[in-house]
């Protein structure tokens, strides 16, 4: 691998760019999948009103009939405060242990530990909740996307969690097109929900070959979780930018800074800056 263009500066700065975005990254990632998604499991999103589809799911297929089970588990929902949520979801989990309602539940958590950057317990309750479903889109797709950007190359398994990141990736885009629309989603809605899913996976997919430093894989995801995107992530662009760099396609990766410079933010002017330098490499 060449090493040149991520030495000295750019490293530096790569590594203090991850880390400045994650607040913005949990908002993104449930902004995107804010009343889009198929259910709680797939969208993450606390609402009381989206949680009673999947107790309506639920019951109707002849589980979480007993009372006290269905108001635990709309307690859990309502709480708002992490420390009160948490512990009615490990109260819930230890009374139901065998409950269809235990997913959905192991979820709602991932998102208070995602909203606290709590990521030792973001993987350990990825992990319980797709031993019970392990399909669940929302899961993958989120919990694969947040080990790159949280990525420290010197902890002891960082190698073993971006192995994870690509293979919860990896079967999000084998997930999404087998997905059945659920009943009260329109048309729309569920080709928006699965579009932006798998801009999420191919974007994860991209930063665990650009933390690889494995640039022609990096590229070839990131070029489908950017264009065509309304609103693409402006890391993704810079990412793209260097990959290409290092591959010495200056103009393509002027082409990508520029968009990325496009984008108010923390990014932009530093986007702006190595557009101009990926210019001046140009052979003439």
């Amino acid at each position: 691998m060449r090493h040149s263009l991520l030495d000295s500066a750019a490293r530096g700065f790569l590594i203090a760019l991850f880390a400045p975005l994650i607040l913005a990254a949990v908002s993104r990632a449930q902004a995107m999948a804010g009343g889009q998604q198929a259910t709680p499991t797939q969208s993450g999103v606390d609402s009381l009103q989206t949680e009673l589809h999947m107790l309506t799911d639920v019951q109707e297929q002849g589980g979480a009939t007993d009372p006290q089970e269905v108001n635990a588990y709309k307690a859990f929902y309502r709480a708002d405060e992490p420390a009160k949520k948490i512990q009615l979801g490990n109260k819930f989990l230890q009374k139901y242990p065998k409950s269809a309602l235990d997913e959905p539940v192991d979820v709602g958590m991932l998102n208070v530990y995602y909203q606290e950057q709590d990521w030792k317990e973001v993987y350990a309750t990825a992990e319980s909740a797709l031993v019970l479903k392990p399909d669940d889109l929302y899961v993958l797709t989120t919990v694969g996307w947040i080990i790159p950007h949280v990525y420290q190359p010197d902890s002891s398994d960082a190698g073993q969690l971006l192995d994870k990141a690509e293979t919860y990736s990896k079967h999000a885009i084998e997930v999404i097109p087998k997905l059945a629309k659920p009943s009260y989603m329109t048309d729309a809605q569920f080709a928006t929900m699965k579009a932006q899913s798998a801009v999420q996976a191919h974007s994860a997919l991209g930063l665990v070959y650009f933390r690889r430093e494995d640039y022609a894989n990096s590229v070839k995801e990131l070029q489908q979780s950017t264009p065509g995107t309304a609103n693409p992530d402006p890391t993704d662009l810079y990412v793209l930018g260097v990959d290409l760099e290092n591959l010495n396609r200056f103009v393509d990766a002027a082409d990508a800074y520029n968009r990325c410079a496009q984008i108010n933010g923390p990014l932009q002017d530093r986007c702006k800056q190595s557009a101009d330098a990926a210019k001046k490499q140009v052979p003439h």
